[in-house]
């Protein structure tokens, strides 16, 4: 199909009319000299050739748009009354199987008239006769002559022309009711826009309590950005949340360490105002501390706090915070691994903390530390603590997030905040034994002697008295695997002191198990 404007001077158009052709009649006689082109099968066409003006070939015919008005022409065209004025071809029959030609308007000097100045509808481009009415197409032969017998096209030609007026007859059903339609979805307004409004305006729109949205709408008040400057200059920006109506403030160690001894601490909550805070205390081995604002606001909301042992992998997660001083962003994710041994450090020491922590892919990165990971009814799962750096290390460093963040879990960072709360000192869960922290000892294997030449196996502590003696490898705590002192740590630290568990270990080839009452240590030595 020609993809050229109809309608326009010197363009071709396809060769096969749309519809049953009305020849339309010269003014004059036509020339005989000229039945060598008008004699072609139908459905042909001289391409590349430019027939004079006054006899154009069915190449100039454009084609039309059929509308639902004519003129007495347009009538006479398709009444299929023959016209006794018409002479006969010599080759033709005695009746056209079109019908007969209207007559042409007085004075008319040639055949077709010059294109309307504007195309008619749509664009189209469809010629008008000069009384008016349409032209339905043209013949594939000079006016008046038909196609020469045993071509084989005649029939073809009424079927194509019988499927293409039914076609036309649909589209232009369907253009009306579309127009119908754009017409009513326009409000009824004066303009030609069809662009469909949505029922709801953003102002209108309800967000359920257990969306993302909805989530964070009512978490972010709760969630502030903690300021650290310490007093040789040094600070840092962190993450906090509402722990209690008091005005207690739960983060990570590393987040307030600078300005632990000295310096300045301030809470900004997500309205804008901002707080003075101080330390209650802080637990360098869990990466817990507790801050508590100076003047509280009235009204605080503390944050529903979950239980981090119900969380399966490929729950949802939410994580709250200000990454890179980004205040109150809000990423999600999913619970990707739980129990995962990591070691982190605070930056300002040598000295790491362990956890036993939940893995997400939500996206955390240095600002986040402190902030809250929810689950997806808003409850605190966890707090943000890690993230896993291109380099190969596990810490806060300004690496951004590749999809391995991890988290404290809540219930041993409650037990920890309780504790700092009620005594502002932490208090550890231990076995009373000495491991290396070596990665590929097969487990968590006793070292020969304890830090400073000390012995490994605190004599009369939890591991003597349950045998246990240096050079054992713990492989086990309870059904947990070990693989290195740093899993058996941040498994240990989950637990509370005087808790019951089961250790299996190795001794010189041989598996054995035993039952160890946990014992305590007071304060980060």
């Amino acid at each position: 199909m020609s993809t050229e404007n109809e309608g326009t001077e010197g363009n071709a158009v396809p060769a096969v009319p749309s519809v049953p052709p009305a020849p339309p009649v010269p003014a004059t006689t036509p020339d005989p000299a000229a039945d060598d082109v008008r004699d072609e099968p139908a459905g042909t066409s001289a391409a590349g050739a430019t027939p004079p003006a006054a006899t154009p070939t069915h190449a100039d015919a454009p084609r039309h748009t059929p509308t639902a008005q004519g003129t007495p022409q347009d009538h006479a065209a398709t009444a299929h009354t023959p016209q006794p004025h018409t002479p006969p071809h010599p080759h033709q029959p005695p009746h056209s199987p079109y019908g007969a030609a209207p007559e042409p308007p007085a004075g008319a000097a040639s055949w077709p008239p010059p294109p309307p100045p504007v195309p008619s509808y749509a664009g189209g481009g469809a010629a008008h006769t000069p009384g008016g009415g349409p032209v339905w197409g043209a013949p594939s032969s000079q006016p008046g002559h038909t196609p020469s017998p045993g071509t084989g096209k005649r029939g073809a030609g009424g079927l194509i022309a019988a499927v293409a007026v039914a076609a036309l007859v649909a589209g232009g059903i369907g253009g009306a009711l579309g127009f119908w339609a754009a017409d009513r979805n326009d409000n009824g307004s004066s303009g030609s826009s069809t662009t469909v409004s949505a029922s709801d305006s953003p102002r209108d729109l309800k967000r359920p309590a257990g969306t993302v949205a909805g989530v964070a709408a009512k978490a972010l008040p709760s969630v502030v950005t903690i300021d650290a400057q310490g007093g040789d200059g040094e600070g840092g920006t962190g993450t906090g949340f509402v722990y209690d109506k008091e005005g207690h403030i739960l983060t990570n160690n590393h987040v307030v360490a600078s300005a632990a001894e000295s310096g300045e601490l301030s809470a900004t909550f997500s309205d804008g105002k901002k707080y003075a805070a101080e330390v209650v205390g802080r637990a360098q081995g869990y990466d817990v501390a507790v801050l508590k604002l100076k003047n509280p606001p009235a009204g605080l909301t503390p944050l529903p706090l979950g239980n981090s042992e119900s969380v399966a992998v490929g729950d949802s997660t939410i994580a709250i915070g200000a990454p890179f001083g980004l205040s109150n962003t809000v990423t999600t994710g999913i619970i990707s691994a739980k129990n995962r041994p990591v070691a982190s450090g605070d930056g300002s020491s040598s000295k790491n903390s362990y956890m036993s922590a939940l893995q997400t892919d939500a996206s955390i990165n240095p600002g986040n530390s402190g902030g809250p990971l929810l689950d997806a009814t808003g409850a605190v799962i966890g707090i943000n603590s890690a993230i896993q750096s291109t380099g190969g290390g596990l810490g806060q460093s300004q690496a951004g997030s590749i999809g391995l963040g991890f988290a404290i879990p809540i219930n041993q960072a409650k037990n920890v905040a309780e504790q700092l709360i009620k005594t502002g000192k932490p208090v550890y869960p231990v076995i009373g034994a000495t491991v290396s922290m070596e990665e590929k000892t097969g487990g968590a294997a006793i070292s020969p002697e304890g830090a400073a030449g000390t012995p490994s196996v605190t004599p009369n502590g939890p591991a003597a008295k349950a045998g246990l003696k240096p050079g054992d490898v713990i492989t086990k705590f309870n059904d947990t695997v070990i693989d290195s002192g740093p899993t058996l740590i941040g498994e240990i630290w989950t637990r509370k002191p005087g808790e019951k568990v089961t250790l299996t270990y190795e001794r010189d080839g041989k598996t054995s198990t035993a039952e160890v009452t946990l014992g305590q240590r007071e304060g980060d030595s």
